[in-house]
């Protein structure tokens, strides 16, 4: 049973992502697996991205406080 993405730290999704990369690019490459690997990987990067902004905002606003 997979992880649900919002369970998982930034590392383990993005470590996720890269292994799925890998599997989609090898000559071993699973067709009946392609789909739900394309779905799970979008999920992981959506959650990354999620998760960037929202570091990123706090860093900003962290920023700006410090030039009050």
């Amino acid at each position: 049973m997979e992880t649900p993405v919002e369970e998982m730290t930034y590392g383990n999704a993005l470590a996720e992502i890269e292994s799925i990369l890998r599997e989609m690019q090898s000559d071993a490459c699973d067709i009946d697996r392609l789909t739900a690997n394309t779905r799970r990987a979008a999920a992981l990067i959506g959650e990354c991205r999620r998760r960037l902004t929202a570091t990123d905002k706090e860093l900003q606003a962290i920023l700006e406080s410090l030039d009050s």
